[in-house]
């Protein structure tokens, strides 16, 4: 029933929401209901698109679905190197997640084209 959870990258994408609610710890409390809060957001809509669309019964919906996941993949990505400029995280806290992030985008893209 629940057979998103067998994929590699959902649950490679897991950990990584673990990573970054880690880092968004870090953050100044102002930061609490601003970059934070939607850095938090957009990691957990990762994991969330790659289960609502392994749920669907089109090819063209799943595939859409992972798109999105991908579009929140990057958004994180993006908020994390603007945390890094704002010294909230280090660059160093920034390239550890890096490579995760990486290879997470490119098993999303490899599943997408999968099922297009």
């Amino acid at each position: 029933m629940f057979a998103y959870r067998k994929l590699n990258v959902y649950q490679k994408a897991l950990q990584w929401v673990l990573d970054v609610y880690a880092l968004c710890r870090k953050f100044p409390d102002v930061e609490k209901f601003a970059l934070s809060s939607q850095v938090r957001r957009a990691a957990v809509s990762v994991t969330s698109n790659i289960a609502e669309g392994m749920s669907r019964s089109s090819n063209k919906d799943v595939a859409h679905f992972l798109e999105i996941s991908y579009g929140s993949l990057m958004e994180v990505q993006s908020q994390l190197e603007i945390a890094q400029l704002l010294r909230y995280i280090t660059k160093e806290e920034l390239d550890l997640i890096d490579p995760k992030t990486e290879e997470i985008a490119k098993m999303l893209s490899g599943l997408r084209n999968s099922k297009l």
